[in-house]
């Protein structure tokens, strides 16, 4: 027998051999039709695969990440088996699952090429298949036989994968129907539970990534076991669209792109500019209260900076390289962290434990080198810059300092509506510790601290091995978004491996010398992202205290545009924000043109509103209309705006 623990502490007992499916099973017969795979000891497995030993073990359905991430692997897969049918002779590189569905990139045969026209019989030839609901079956081969095996099958990416990434006894084979896939796993039993089929994009991919290689086709597709969730999912598409931050970015004029000025470097226009001054303003007004010290760093250091903090070793080859100056031998860097540049503000003058906390803030800009296949928008960029700061502690103000700022985050998402979030405790991966630099007992009492702050505040936090900086683990929280989609954004970080790289001490009340913990936080994250997921959650429509332009004044014809200027004049008197719009357009047009632009207020004005000093106020979206003095108006907005400030600061 077996010892059987499940996610709620509760313990059964199973005979050796038993799978994950018969445990859901002897639950309840509605469990074991919704599981697609379980976690035995934390790692995801099949549901047939037999537990030997006393095991931990949860159950994942479809609404489960893990359980997402087995469908859509196997659906992965499925394309893949469907590709070969379609296309005899074509060529397999990776299929990942995502966090939206799944990607295959492949090499169509000599003068093959897969577009959206392609979509729709890919589509049926995936569904023909998931119908005969094929086994998938693991197989474990010598790297020998897989090399043997793929040779045989023309696949020459798959060999020179094996040879160059995988070592003998740790390979595995998944075959369903005549298709076999060299894969880890895990997948579904079978491939009939997959019912809905979407074929969503094609696009170009390097092979490993590497722009020197042969450039592949990545088709992206998504799958459900129902088709109603299929039907959600692309009405939650067209939303999306709809709410993209690039395209309102573009009618609201708030930041541009140029192929002049390189991939990923972003242009904050004139409208975006003041959005971004003002989120600045925020976050010090919420900041004031903390005593924090804010500071302005160099876009650049020499090379030696990132080489003593680490960021060399680890990020050297994905950061941009190292700028060579005249003087032999000298090298300098983009700045890719802020961090080494603050510690070395903290290392400028002797430290006493009276100092401690010690809060160095920057709103810093810095330099990171994404593939142009990854840029997205402002989401994904090349520069950006981090609501940034590092807190210099004594051990014993670690807890405390990490909850003050758990309290400024949630404070940052309370004020932006960001009602939806969950919090994510990333920790070491203890089998791979060659990723991170420090002792095993500084990550414990790292990781210890995060749990222990969490659970003084009532976070709810979920751990995720493997997902913790270089340097130390963090706590992430990851919002939702106005249609549910999930975007990283505050974080904040431990760290006692950075001070003793950089040799930062203080003296301890008994005159000794100590090492400070080091706490990295950016409550936005950066201001790009916040920027990008702040337009999609509220579709642009931010609110009046924060918007670009509060009031577009629009002139019925030119005979009115003086009588515009007296407004605006007026306007700009009371600190209300307002341009006016004089274009040789009929009122309609201007109408539906500034709505486009998710300007709050529009006001009219014409011959009776000239005449008799008024103006006709029409809210954003077709709502309230009403004509009255333009003092009555401008004390409104005032109004509105200062009833928002307050519930701020409140």
């Amino acid at each position: 027998m077996v010892k059987i623990t499940f996610p709620d502490g509760s313990v059964r007992e199973y005979e050796q051999g038993v799978t994950g499916l018969q445990i859901a099973e002897s639950i309840s017969p509605a469990l074991a039709r919704d599981v697609v795979s379980c976690g035995v000891n934390g790692e995801t497995t099949e549901l047939n695969r037999p537990i030997n030993e006393d095991a931990t073990i949860a159950l994942y359905k479809f609404d489960d990440e893990e359980g997402k991430h087995t469908f859509w692997h196997t659906s992965a897969h499925l394309l893949a088996e469907a590709l070969q049918e379609l296309y005899p002779g074509i060529q397999f590189g990776f299929g990942p699952a995502i966090e939206n569905g799944f990607f295959y990139d492949v090499m169509p045969p000599e003068g093959k090429m897969i577009s959206e026209n392609d979509f729709p019989k890919i589509e049926e030839k995936m569904k023909e298949l998931a119908k005969k609901n094929e086994p998938v079956v693991r197989r474990e081969v010598s790297k020998a036989d897989a090399i043997k095996e793929f040779e045989a099958d023309g696949q020459k990416y798959k060999v020179e994968h094996i040879q160059q990434d995988l070592a003998d006894g740790t390979i595995t084979t998944y075959t369903q129907g005549n298709f076999t896939d060299l894969c880890r796993g895990p997948h579904l039993m079978s491939t009939g539970a997959i019912k809905a089929i979407k074929i969503t994009s094609v696009a170009g991919a390097f092979w490993r990534g590497d722009a020197k290689r042969e450039q592949m086709t990545r088709i992206y597709g998504i799958t459900f076991p129902k088709k109603k969730m299929l039907d959600e999912y692309l009405v939650m598409l067209e939303e999306a669209k709809k709410r993209d931050h690039r395209k309102i970015g573009k009618e609201m004029e708030l930041f541009m792109f140029s192929d002049r000025v390189g991939k990923g470097l972003p242009i904050w226009l004139p409208k975006g500019t003041q959005l971004r001054l003002r989120l600045q303003d925020l976050l010090r007004s919420v900041l004031k209260p903390y005593n924090y010290q804010e500071v302005i760093t160099p876009g650049i250091g020499s090379k030696n900076l990132y080489v003593t903090s680490g960021h060399y070793a680890h990020y050297g080859k994905d950061a941009f390289q190292p700028i060579h100056t005249p003087e032999e031998d000298e090298e300098y860097m983009l700045k890719p962290m802020n961090c080494p540049h603050h510690c070395e503000v903290y290392a400028r003058k002797p430290r006493s434990y009276k100092d401690l906390p010690l809060r160095i803030a920057e709103f810093g800009t810095v330099f990171r080198y994404e593939k142009s296949g990854e840029l997205h928008g402002l989401t994904r960029v090349r520069t950006f810059t981090q609501d940034d700061a590092h807190i210099f502690v004594r051990p014993d103000q670690v807890k405390a300092e990490f909850e003050s700022i758990i309290d400024i985050i949630l404070k940052v998402f309370r004020i932006f509506g960001f009602d939806n979030y969950d919090a994510q405790i990333s920790l070491r991966d203890p089998k791979d510790t060659e990723k991170y630099i420090g002792s095993d007992e500084i990550w414990q009492e790292s990781e210890d601290a995060i749990r222990q702050a969490c659970k003084e505040k009532g976070l709810n936090a979920h751990e995720e091995t493997g997902e913790a900086a270089f340097y130390g683990p963090k706590l992430d929280f990851m919002v939702k978004d106005a249609i549910g989609r999930k975007w990283q954004l505050g974080t904040i970080q431990v760290d006692y491996n950075l001070p003793e790289r950089f040799k930062l001490e203080y003296t301890a009340e008994d005159n000794s010398k100590k090492t400070p913990v080091m706490i990295h936080r950016a409550p936005f994250g950066s201001l790009e992202r916040f920027t990008a997921v702040l337009i999609e959650h509220t579709a642009g429509h931010f609110p009046l205290w924060l918007t670009p332009d509060q009031v577009a004044i629009l002139p019925i014809s030119e005979k009115y545009n003086d009588y515009a200027k007296e407004v605006k004049s007026y306007l700009d008197t009371q600190d209300v924000r307002a341009y006016i719009d004089d274009r040789n357009e009929k009122i309609g047009r201007k109408i539906r043109d500034n709505e486009l632009k998710r300007v709050p207020y529009m006001i009219v004005v014409g011959e009776k509103e000239a005449a008799d000093k008024l103006v006709s106020m029409r809210k954003q979206g077709g709502g309230e209309q009403a004509t009255m003095p333009m003092t009555e108006f401008a004390q409104r907005i005032k109004d509105e705006v200062a009833e928002q400030l307050k519930e701020i600061n409140a």
